[in-house]
């Protein structure tokens, strides 16, 4: 039978609460991005405009917080706003 350390039982806990953590934010994130993606697809331009500060700000959050990189957050929003642009200048 295999001894309990204690260091390796604390860091199972704290692998388990960061997982967790790391998984809510990441799901924020993909929803946020998902309501906007369908807003763009439906051509609501009020919708685009509403989503897309916010989906800005979770995909942010999302690097603050260590679950995306600054290059993927960056890859994000700059395709996010191209195809928001796009939705955007269509209803002028």
């Amino acid at each position: 039978m295999a001894k309990r350390i204690k260091s390796g039982l604390k860091s199972r806990r704290q692998s388990e609460v960061r997982r967790l953590r790391n998984r809510a934010v990441r799901t924020r994130v993909r929803n946020a991005i998902r309501t906007l993606r369908t807003a763009i697809t439906g051509g609501d331009a009020a919708g685009v405009k509403e989503l897309l500060p916010s989906t800005v700000s979770a995909i942010d959050v999302g690097v603050r917080k260590g679950v995306l990189t600054a290059n993927a957050a960056a890859r994000f929003k700059s395709r996010l706003a191209a195809q928001a642009n796009s939705v955007l200048s269509a209803k002028k």
